[in-house]
């Protein structure tokens, strides 16, 4: 059987490190100890694989999911084989920590390293109208693995102030403390608005991804109505 289907770009990469990219849209990970992953994220295994759901770990952390709507459903993924991860065809890249942090929106999210500490933080100044912003935070020491639409652009912070749309916005690190800021104004608001109502504000150093496309916003949690702000719990 004859194809460029076989040709040497599309076979098995046989990589030494644990985490490898297949090609840029597809992750390979050669188990050696237990990585957790974005439920769904899976699209082939070879081996002696098993897949069990991932409990958030904490009562802290399950509130935070159910009130925060941050669905960062993961699985352990454990065995003896390789896993090949990807999401949507979107690009892949490995981020290696040691002893820092990643703060990622989950949606980009693909899998990590198990020992790598997670969980779910409230942006300072997301309130009910910017449908609450809340981002997945990485700490420790391992690989972990994100995905973009299309191919991104990293921003330095530290060489000026730097704005980024809340839907286009991949993830930072996590030393930087980004405050949500609104370019609305009474105006603009009462003619149908510009459709660029909220950016994350960053200054320091730091850096920003941000990815050629926005995500569809989540629902507004609280039914739209008076609710009851949250404020403090989930910092």
């Amino acid at each position: 059987m004859h194809s460029p289907l076989f040709d040497q770009a599309n076979l098995e990469v046989q990589a030494q490190q644990r985490f490898a990219l297949q090609n840029p849209q597809m992750l390979r990970v050669h188990l050696g100890g237990d990585v957790l992953a974005v439920k769904g994220a899976m699209v082939a295994y070879q081996g002696a694989i098993r897949f069990d759901h991932e409990k958030a770990g904490s009562v802290g952390r399950m509130f935070k999911k159910a009130v925060t709507g941050e669905d960062v459903s993961l699985m352990r993924v454990s065995g003896e084989g390789d896993v090949f991860f990807a999401s949507e065809a979107g690009y892949v890249f490995l981020v290696d920590l040691a002893g820092d942090g990643l703060s990622v929106n989950s949606r980009n999210l693909l899998a990590f390293d198990s020992g790598i500490d997670w969980d779910i933080k409230r942006v300072q100044g997301a309130g009910m109208l910017s449908g609450g912003l809340f981002n997945t935070t990485l700490q420790g020491t391992g690989t972990v693995a994100i995905h973009t639409v299309g191919q991104p652009v990293v921003l330095d912070c530290a060489a000026q102030p730097t704005y980024v749309d809340v839907q286009a916005c991949v993830g930072w690190s996590a030393n930087l403390v980004p405050q949500v800021v609104s370019s609305m104004n009474v105006r603009s608001m009462l003619r149908g608005g510009s459709g660029e109502a909220f950016q994350y504000a960053f200054s320091g150093p730091g850096f920003v991804i941000v990815q050629p496309s926005e995500w569809t916003p989540p629902p507004a949690q609280g039914g739209g109505g008076g609710g009851f702000n949250l404020g403090g719990l989930l910092d």
